[in-house]
């Protein structure tokens, strides 16, 4: 069998280079119109102490959120209080009479407490996790013009991400509330849970980017 002839070299008359030794191959060029993709990592770079959200707005914020929440227990508590019953059972023997009574929360008061209870979890559900995953402002943050961001991404962090981050904060009230006090100092004026969460609280007319 005779040998086959190498194929002729393409029109030019040069040869294609041979790969390089050990197969490292050159990376492929960048995209049509130049452009690199950033690395990945925080989009919030290059922002001051200054630039985010004070700590004394995000204090006021968090009254205002939790007022609601106050009125609404409040007033299953009070209704909860002021419907006491009681009930008294006469013992009478050859020698006494004897009356043993007992008081306890009324059924109305007992119901009434139980909806504002539950009145109570939808709203820290639906302020602290829907309106806050999504627009990245709760009722009290968006009156103080200020909303929470993932460091990440710069977005809102979603439904779910947002309730944790809620929950999250019994960590900072666990120690005296020490977690609470941490924007005084830190560089991104973040609490414990927000370190947590990877968020930070920016107000709304702060650019975000690369």
């Amino acid at each position: 069998m005779t040998d086959q002839p190498p194929p002729p070299p393409p029109s030019g008359g040069f040869a294609p280079p041979p790969p390089p030794a050990g197969g490292n191959y050159p990376p492929p060029p960048p995209p049509s119109g130049g452009y690199v993709p950033p690395p990945p990592g925080p989009v919030l770079r290059g922002l001051t102490r200054d630039q985010y959200t004070p700590w004394i707005v995000r204090v006021a914020a968090y009254l205002i959120d939790h007022l609601p929440l106050v009125l609404i227990l409040g007033v299953g508590w009070l209704v909860l209080e002021n419907s006491i019953d009681s009930a008294c059972l006469t013992n009478i023997t050859m020698n006494t009479v004897e009356q043993i009574c007992s008081t306890g929360y009324s059924t109305i008061g007992l119901t009434v407490m139980w909806i504002a209870a539950l009145v109570g979890f939808g709203y820290f559900v639906w302020n602290f996790g829907y309106r806050q995953g999504t627009t990245g402002s709760s009722i009290g943050k968006s009156l103080l013009r200020f909303r929470v961001v993932s460091e990440n991404t710069g977005e809102p962090i979603g439904f779910g991400l947002s309730t944790l981050r809620a929950i999250a904060h019994a960590v900072d009230a666990a120690i005296f509330y020490v977690g609470y006090l941490f924007p005084l100092w830190d560089a991104k004026r973040q609490t414990l849970a927000d370190k947590m969460m990877a968020t930070v609280c920016l107000p709304l007319d702060q650019q975000v980017g690369g």
